[in-house]
Protein backbone atom coordinates (compact mmCIF):
# COMPACT_ATOMS: atom_id res chain seq x y z
CA UNK A 1 0.00 0.00 0.00
CA UNK A 2 1.19 3.64 -0.79
CA UNK A 3 1.84 6.01 2.07
CA UNK A 4 -1.72 7.80 1.30
CA UNK A 5 -3.44 4.56 2.31
CA UNK A 6 -1.85 3.84 5.61
CA UNK A 7 -3.21 4.65 8.71
CA UNK A 8 -0.54 3.12 11.74
CA UNK A 9 2.65 2.59 11.33
CA UNK A 10 4.42 0.34 13.48
CA UNK A 11 8.34 0.64 13.48
CA UNK A 12 10.83 -2.03 15.36
CA UNK A 13 8.16 -2.71 18.50
CA UNK A 14 9.62 -4.87 20.75
CA UNK A 15 7.39 -5.57 24.31
CA UNK A 16 8.37 -7.17 27.64
CA UNK A 17 6.57 -8.35 30.34
CA UNK A 18 9.49 -8.53 33.43
CA UNK A 19 11.72 -10.81 31.70
CA UNK A 20 9.70 -12.18 29.02
CA UNK A 21 9.62 -10.56 25.25
CA UNK A 22 6.25 -10.92 24.07
CA UNK A 23 6.80 -8.85 20.66
CA UNK A 24 10.22 -8.67 19.23
CA UNK A 25 10.93 -6.05 16.11
CA UNK A 26 7.22 -5.81 14.82
CA UNK A 27 7.04 -4.09 11.63
CA UNK A 28 4.33 -3.59 10.44
CA UNK A 29 1.33 -0.94 8.44
CA UNK A 30 -2.20 -0.87 9.09
CA UNK A 31 -4.66 0.84 6.09
CA UNK A 32 -7.00 3.29 6.15
CA UNK A 33 -10.72 2.40 6.19
CA UNK A 34 -9.74 -1.05 6.22
CA UNK A 35 -10.82 -4.25 8.68
CA UNK A 36 -7.39 -6.13 9.35
CA UNK A 37 -7.84 -8.63 11.11
CA UNK A 38 -4.93 -10.11 13.96
CA UNK A 39 -4.42 -13.83 14.29
CA UNK A 40 -2.34 -16.60 15.56
CA UNK A 41 -2.34 -18.77 18.06
CA UNK A 42 -2.72 -18.15 22.18
CA UNK A 43 -0.07 -16.13 23.93
CA UNK A 44 1.53 -14.32 20.53
CA UNK A 45 0.96 -10.96 21.69
CA UNK A 46 -1.92 -10.41 19.68
CA UNK A 47 -3.94 -8.16 22.73
CA UNK A 48 -1.07 -7.08 24.06
CA UNK A 49 -0.29 -5.69 20.40
CA UNK A 50 -3.90 -3.87 20.05
CA UNK A 51 -2.58 -2.28 23.78
CA UNK A 52 0.64 -0.69 22.90
CA UNK A 53 -1.71 0.91 20.18
CA UNK A 54 -3.71 3.51 22.65
CA UNK A 55 -0.94 2.92 25.64
CA UNK A 56 -3.36 1.04 27.79
CA UNK A 57 -0.10 -1.63 28.84
CA UNK A 58 1.22 1.37 30.49
CA UNK A 59 -1.36 0.89 33.19
CA UNK A 60 0.67 -3.14 33.43
CA UNK A 61 3.29 -3.06 36.20
CA UNK A 62 6.67 -4.18 35.37
CA UNK A 63 5.71 -4.02 31.13
CA UNK A 64 7.96 -2.15 29.15
CA UNK A 65 8.16 -1.55 25.17
CA UNK A 66 10.83 -0.19 22.71
CA UNK A 67 10.05 0.82 18.88
CA UNK A 68 7.62 3.23 17.64
CA UNK A 69 3.92 3.84 16.84
CA UNK A 70 3.06 6.76 14.02
CA UNK A 71 -0.80 7.38 13.91
CA UNK A 72 -2.16 9.43 11.02
CA UNK A 73 -4.89 11.28 13.47
CA UNK A 74 -6.43 14.57 13.17
CA UNK A 75 -4.82 15.01 9.71
CA UNK A 76 -1.01 14.79 10.84
CA UNK A 77 0.98 11.99 11.86
CA UNK A 78 1.91 11.54 15.41
CA UNK A 79 4.33 9.58 17.26
CA UNK A 80 1.87 8.57 19.92
CA UNK A 81 4.81 7.72 22.41
CA UNK A 82 6.14 11.61 21.89
CA UNK A 83 5.73 13.12 25.33
CA UNK A 84 4.13 16.40 24.03
CA UNK A 85 1.19 14.39 22.80
CA UNK A 86 -1.68 13.65 25.56
CA UNK A 87 -2.70 9.82 26.23
CA UNK A 88 -5.98 11.25 26.82
CA UNK A 89 -6.44 12.74 23.54
CA UNK A 90 -5.08 9.52 22.15
CA UNK A 91 -7.75 7.26 23.59
CA UNK A 92 -10.51 9.83 22.15
CA UNK A 93 -8.90 8.91 18.65
CA UNK A 94 -8.09 5.28 19.45
CA UNK A 95 -11.23 3.16 20.93
CA UNK A 96 -11.16 -0.24 22.22
CA UNK A 97 -13.76 -2.56 22.61
CA UNK A 98 -13.08 -5.90 25.19
CA UNK A 99 -13.21 -9.40 24.41
CA UNK A 100 -16.14 -9.33 27.19
CA UNK A 101 -18.58 -6.75 27.43
CA UNK A 102 -18.25 -4.52 30.53
CA UNK A 103 -21.30 -2.24 30.64
CA UNK A 104 -21.14 0.30 33.17
CA UNK A 105 -24.13 -0.19 35.97
CA UNK A 106 -26.04 2.45 34.98
CA UNK A 107 -28.75 3.27 32.74
CA UNK A 108 -28.55 2.52 28.49
CA UNK A 109 -27.94 6.48 28.41
CA UNK A 110 -25.21 7.28 30.81
CA UNK A 111 -23.35 4.04 29.70
CA UNK A 112 -23.05 5.99 26.12
CA UNK A 113 -22.92 8.98 27.38
CA UNK A 114 -19.93 8.25 29.65
CA UNK A 115 -16.63 9.41 27.67
CA UNK A 116 -18.40 12.41 26.84
CA UNK A 117 -18.90 14.01 30.26
CA UNK A 118 -15.24 12.58 30.88
CA UNK A 119 -14.57 14.79 28.29
CA UNK A 120 -15.76 17.66 29.88
CA UNK A 121 -19.02 17.68 27.39
CA UNK A 122 -21.92 18.65 29.46
CA UNK A 123 -24.39 20.14 26.42
CA UNK A 124 -28.05 18.17 27.08
CA UNK A 125 -28.44 18.72 23.34
CA UNK A 126 -25.16 17.43 21.71
CA UNK A 127 -25.40 14.49 24.59
CA UNK A 128 -28.72 13.56 22.90
CA UNK A 129 -27.58 13.61 19.85
CA UNK A 130 -24.03 11.97 19.98
CA UNK A 131 -26.13 9.18 21.69
CA UNK A 132 -28.39 8.69 18.86
CA UNK A 133 -25.92 8.89 16.43
CA UNK A 134 -22.99 6.32 18.31
CA UNK A 135 -26.25 3.95 18.85
CA UNK A 136 -27.30 3.91 15.25
CA UNK A 137 -23.91 3.34 14.18
CA UNK A 138 -23.69 0.14 16.72
CA UNK A 139 -26.67 -0.80 14.84
CA UNK A 140 -28.32 -0.47 18.54
CA UNK A 141 -31.23 2.29 18.88
CA UNK A 142 -34.01 0.95 17.22
CA UNK A 143 -33.53 -1.82 20.17
CA UNK A 144 -33.69 0.22 22.96
CA UNK A 145 -35.04 3.94 21.61
CA UNK A 146 -37.58 3.69 24.16
CA UNK A 147 -35.52 1.97 27.30
CA UNK A 148 -32.77 4.62 27.16
CA UNK A 149 -33.21 4.94 31.61
CA UNK A 150 -32.79 1.25 31.82
CA UNK A 151 -29.99 -0.59 33.79
CA UNK A 152 -27.86 -1.26 30.52
CA UNK A 153 -26.87 -4.88 32.59
CA UNK A 154 -30.57 -6.22 31.25
CA UNK A 155 -29.48 -5.87 27.53
CA UNK A 156 -28.58 -9.27 26.24
CA UNK A 157 -24.71 -10.33 25.67
CA UNK A 158 -25.21 -9.10 22.00
CA UNK A 159 -26.63 -5.89 22.84
CA UNK A 160 -24.28 -5.14 25.47
CA UNK A 161 -21.24 -5.81 23.07
CA UNK A 162 -23.03 -3.16 20.69
CA UNK A 163 -23.34 -0.84 23.49
CA UNK A 164 -20.37 -0.91 24.22
CA UNK A 165 -19.38 -0.58 20.78
CA UNK A 166 -21.07 2.69 20.43
CA UNK A 167 -19.96 3.88 24.45
CA UNK A 168 -16.25 3.38 22.34
CA UNK A 169 -17.64 5.67 19.01
CA UNK A 170 -19.13 8.13 21.03
CA UNK A 171 -15.97 10.15 21.05
CA UNK A 172 -15.85 9.98 16.70
CA UNK A 173 -12.40 7.87 16.69
CA UNK A 174 -10.61 7.50 13.91
CA UNK A 175 -9.56 3.78 15.00
CA UNK A 176 -11.37 1.35 16.51
CA UNK A 177 -9.11 -1.56 18.55
CA UNK A 178 -11.58 -4.98 18.80
CA UNK A 179 -10.11 -7.96 21.03
CA UNK A 180 -11.97 -10.79 19.86
CA UNK A 181 -15.90 -9.30 19.78
CA UNK A 182 -17.40 -11.59 19.39
CA UNK A 183 -15.98 -14.91 21.26
CA UNK A 184 -18.46 -14.46 23.67
CA UNK A 185 -21.40 -14.51 21.88
CA UNK A 186 -23.56 -16.73 20.12
CA UNK A 187 -24.37 -16.91 16.12
CA UNK A 188 -27.28 -14.73 15.81
CA UNK A 189 -25.05 -11.96 17.68
CA UNK A 190 -22.23 -12.97 15.93
CA UNK A 191 -23.85 -12.03 12.18
CA UNK A 192 -24.84 -8.61 13.62
CA UNK A 193 -21.42 -7.70 14.96
CA UNK A 194 -19.61 -8.90 12.31
CA UNK A 195 -22.37 -6.79 9.56
CA UNK A 196 -21.98 -3.60 12.04
CA UNK A 197 -18.02 -4.39 11.58
CA UNK A 198 -18.19 -4.08 7.89
CA UNK A 199 -20.26 -0.90 7.57
CA UNK A 200 -17.90 1.10 10.12
CA UNK A 201 -14.61 0.48 8.02
CA UNK A 202 -16.87 3.17 5.98
CA UNK A 203 -15.64 5.67 8.36
CA UNK A 204 -13.17 3.99 10.79
CA UNK A 205 -10.05 2.34 10.89
CA UNK A 206 -10.62 -1.24 12.43
CA UNK A 207 -8.08 -3.90 14.06
CA UNK A 208 -9.52 -6.74 15.43
CA UNK A 209 -8.43 -9.85 17.34
CA UNK A 210 -10.35 -13.35 15.97
CA UNK A 211 -9.40 -16.80 16.34
CA UNK A 212 -12.29 -17.71 13.97
CA UNK A 213 -10.86 -18.08 10.52
CA UNK A 214 -14.64 -18.38 9.01
CA UNK A 215 -15.15 -14.20 10.42
CA UNK A 216 -11.84 -13.56 8.79
CA UNK A 217 -12.83 -14.59 5.76
CA UNK A 218 -16.19 -13.09 6.12
CA UNK A 219 -14.75 -9.50 7.48
CA UNK A 220 -11.21 -8.88 7.12
CA UNK A 221 -9.48 -6.96 4.17
CA UNK A 222 -5.82 -7.31 5.07
CA UNK A 223 -4.41 -10.27 7.83
CA UNK A 224 -1.58 -9.77 10.17
CA UNK A 225 -0.84 -13.21 11.89
CA UNK A 226 1.36 -13.09 14.79
CA UNK A 227 4.20 -13.52 16.54
CA UNK A 228 6.18 -12.34 13.66
CA UNK A 229 3.29 -9.20 12.23
CA UNK A 230 3.38 -10.37 8.49
CA UNK A 231 0.66 -9.37 6.77
CA UNK A 232 -0.41 -12.65 5.40
CA UNK A 233 -3.22 -12.06 3.10
CA UNK A 234 -5.34 -9.30 1.76
CA UNK A 235 -9.16 -8.80 0.76
CA UNK A 236 -8.51 -10.22 -2.81
CA UNK A 237 -7.28 -13.94 -0.72
CA UNK A 238 -9.35 -13.39 2.44
CA UNK A 239 -12.96 -12.92 1.60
Amino acid sequence: MNDEQVKIKVTGLDFFYRDRRILTNLNVRFERNAITALVGPSGTGKSTFLYTLNRLWENIPDARMSGTVEMSLGGLWRDIYEGSYPVTELRRRVGLVFQTPNPLPMSIRKNVAFPLKLAGNRDRRLLQDRIEQALQMAYLWDEVKDRLDDDARTLSGGQQQRLCIARALVLEPEVLLMDEPTSSLDAAATEIIETLLVALKQRFTVLVVSHYLDQVRRVADCVVTFPDGAVVSNSSETR
